[in-house]
């Protein structure tokens, strides 16, 4: 049975964290999954890193990671895919914990993973969407997949999705200490990389739902970056192997 670690970062999250914890738990039983919840906690002023240490006491497939800086989405999960990897980790997932990524679609991805080095919920392909978007959040997320698709020359469909997982090989041969950017531009990035680097890529369809509580922490500044960003990615000396491994 493959080991699954799933990354959850987290600010300003104490209305959800401890549903999603829960709600995981109910996944990980039905479906009989070695996971671990890593909870990686940017100092929240509002107690979220508390609720953390609290499952993690009493639960003992959770984990927390605190960081004592908000340095952006991106060196949030570089750091858990290290403290996964190091825990032993075969397959590392991303996931928001505002349950805009339904954990009962957990046990598919990690299905999905048997015949793929990459998976991602994607909302762009037959069977996936969105709900509760106001139309233009949707149309910039659409937008931002054909634009970076286009420019980087890939298939991948939702560009920007941020759930998903990697089996071990993927993060281990990747250079990821080159990577600098967050949000949008991060997931991108991490893509690009993927499929540069010779692994098999599949999308699986899910329906994203907007958060019931707490804020986005989604920017102009981060939609920004990611414009950008493309144009340096597809101009930059790849460092990464070619063929995996």
């Amino acid at each position: 049975m493959s080991t699954v670690w799933i990354c959850l970062p987290t600010y300003n999250e104490a209305e959800n964290l401890e549903r999603m914890v829960r709600a995981l738990g109910e996944e990980r039983a039905r479906h009989d999954l070695a996971l671990t919840v890593l909870v990686v906690d940017d100092g929240s002023p509002d107690g979220t890193g508390d609720i953390a240490d609290r499952l993690a006491a009493e639960l003992d497939w959770v984990r927390v990671l605190h960081r004592t800086s908000k340095d952006g989405l991106g060196r949030a999960y570089l750091a858990a895919f290290q403290v996964a990897l190091d825990g032993g980790a075969d397959l590392v997932m991303e996931m928001d914990c505002d349950f805009s990524h339904d954990p009962q679609d957990v046990h598919r991805l990690v299905a999905a993973a048997r015949d793929a080095d990459l998976v991602i919920g994607s909302r762009n392909v037959p069977g996936g969407g969105v709900r509760g978007w106001p139309w233009y959040r949707n149309l910039i997320s659409k937008g931002g997949s054909f634009y970076a698709r286009t420019i980087l020359g890939l298939r991948i469909r939702d560009m920007t999705a941020g759930f998903k997982l990697f089996r071990r090989s993927v993060l281990e041969t990747l250079d990821l200490s080159g990577i600098e950017a967050s949000g949008y531009m991060f997931q991108i990035e991490l893509k690009y990389r993927t499929v540069q680097s010779g692994f098999s890529v599949q999308e699986v369809p899910v329906i994203f739902i907007d958060r019931e509580f707490g804020e986005s922490k989604m920017s102009s500044s981060i939609v920004l970056e990611a414009v950008w960003r493309v144009w340096k990615l597809k101009f930059r000396r790849q460092n990464a192997p070619r063929t995996a491994s």
